[in-house]
């Protein structure tokens, strides 16, 4: 069954089941850096973003997660200024986005999904022009430079040219350019897409640094499952447009019925294996991935895999591989949109956004 989450997400709510994993009086205590109540976005008959409702605490890592076209992208679009909202308000460090969009601007950094910086220009020249444009006086300019330079490992390179960089290292310029005016809020949209896993966790662990040592409070939109529950305080999961599910990673998960997940391949399973399977001791649910590999959801990981194995053995199937593992932020999207995060990865989805005049994200 498919939850639909679209309440705002503080006080007495967020203990009645999707909260902020805290405790309602520490959540209470922070004020909130983001608050987003029922905001729509809809081009003609479409609606990309569909009455979504949510805050974030100042301080916070706070992550959207789904697949491309959820809404993701639209929603930082329009909390960033960069397209109008068609319906509902969104207020950035206490800025209302449509009556003090200037306001709002200067509160945050955004990093858009592709890699922007000038490839003719050094790495130093890169980080200069963004801080003339938001007017940071040259003393300081040259302290945040070099400072941001140190931080994101690129000191030895401020000399480069941007096109000579990799592209974990020009991830980490454009996450450096973001931060050059010192703003309080960064916005992230899929900020690990397209890198290598070894600079993916590179950008995770600089990421959870500066978000430490500068007080920053974090928006990150991905569709990486591992990236979402290594780096975010609370995850709402976006789908089709709605907010479904919110809260802490190991909130979500707990909210799953079942604590372990087998993955288990057959070689020659017959065609009701799946409903065998079913009827093993504390299985919750059950998904056919496909070339005889099964997802299978328990309440006790040794029992089940016990029973699996002698049912194998007594029915003549053969077991290829075998893992279990705890729940995961995958069994989440499962369990609240009834499908897996890594099939709709892989389809094309059916709106092409149209462009937008001025300034392109």
């Amino acid at each position: 069954m498919i939850a639909d989450f679209n309440s705002r997400n503080n006080g007495a709510e967020a203990g009645a089941g999707f909260g902020s994993g805290n405790g309602a009086s520490a959540s209470a205590a922070v004020p909130n850096a983001i608050e987003v109540e029922r905001i729509v976005k809809k081009y003609g008959d479409f609606t990309a973003v569909n009455d979504v409702s949510f805050d974030v605490k100042e301080g916070e890592i706070f992550g959207l997660l789904g697949p491309n076209g959820a809404g993701k992208s639209t929603l930082i679009r329009m909390m960033t200024t960069l397209i109008p909202i068609t319906a509902g308000t969104a207020r950035i460090a206490g800025h209302d986005v449509q009556k003090e969009p200037d306001a709002v601007r200067r509160a945050i950094g955004v990093i858009p999904q592709a890699l922007t910086s000038d490839l003719d220009l050094t790495v130093e020249e890169n980080l200069n022009i963004y801080a003339k444009l938001y007017d940071v006086p040259a003393k300081k300019r040259k302290q945040a430079v070099d400072e941001l330079l140190e931080v994101v490992d690129l000191t030895k390179w401020r000399n480069a040219q941007t096109k000579t960089l990799s592209g974990g290292m020009r991830r980490r310029l454009e996450i450096a350019r973001g931060l050059v005016h010192s703003p309080r809020i960064f916005f992230l949209d899929e900020p690990t897409t397209g890198l290598d896993p070894v600079s993916r966790v590179a950008v995770w662990e600089m990421l959870t640094n500066i978000k430490k040592n500068r007080q920053l409070t974090i928006l990150i939109t991905t569709h990486y499952m591992d990236e979402a529950d290594r780096l975010c305080d609370r995850i709402a999961i976006v789908d089709h447009g709605k907010l479904v599910a919110l809260d802490s990673p190991v909130a979500l998960k707990a909210s799953v019925p079942g604590t372990n997940v087998i993955e288990v391949q057959f070689d020659n399973a017959p065609a009701d294996w799946e409903e065998k399977l079913r009827g093993l001791s504390d299985v919750t649910s059950v998904q056919h991935l496909g070339a005889g590999m099964y997802r299978v959801l328990t309440g006790n990981g040794s029992r089940t895999t016990t029973e699996l194995v002698e049912m194998s053995v007594e029915a003549g199937v053969s077991v290829k591989s075998l893992s279990v593992q705890n729940t995961t932020l995958d069994d989440v999207f499962v369990h609240y949109t009834g499908r897996q995060l890594r099939d709709e990865l892989v389809k094309a989805y059916g709106f092409v956004m149209p462009p937008s005049p001025g300034v392109q994200p």
